[in-house]
């Protein structure tokens, strides 16, 4: 078992898809965004630095898994976490029928929604 979760309504006649994707060392990943429908992911290689409205940030490694619930739920940082090694993961992402699965967050709604973020651990 990689993980077990609770996710949100799937809307009717989802679209689905699936994704590999690469980062160099140190990069910084997607801007913030959102997606419309929930969205599950696994880490193949390296790790990624982690970071949804409302949860601390975190690091996954190589061979865990990662979900998110989508919709109004902003996901800050996706970055690659090593400045030595690439990172490379697969996500699964259910989109609402006639919504972008991928949606970049502006900066004013950012700053307006800045309390919704969670420190990291010290």
């Amino acid at each position: 078992m990689l993980q077990s979760a609770n996710p949100p309504h799937v809307a009717p006649d989802a679209e689905v898809m699936t994704a590999i994707l690469e980062y160099p060392p140190g990069d910084p990943g997607a801007p913030p965004h959102r997606h419309s429908g929930p969205a599950f992911g696994y880490m193949l290689e390296g790790e990624m630095w982690f970071e949804l409205e409302g949860e601390a940030p975190r690091v996954i490694k190589a061979g865990e898994a990662f979900w998110e619930p989508g919709g109004d739920v902003i996901h800050y940082r996706d970055g690659n976490n090593r400045s030595d090694v690439a990172s490379k993961f697969v996500v699964t992402m259910l989109g609402v029928p006639g919504q972008p699965m991928f949606v970049v967050v502006e900066q004013d709604e950012l700053e307006r929604r800045r309390d919704r973020r969670v420190p990291p651990p010290s």
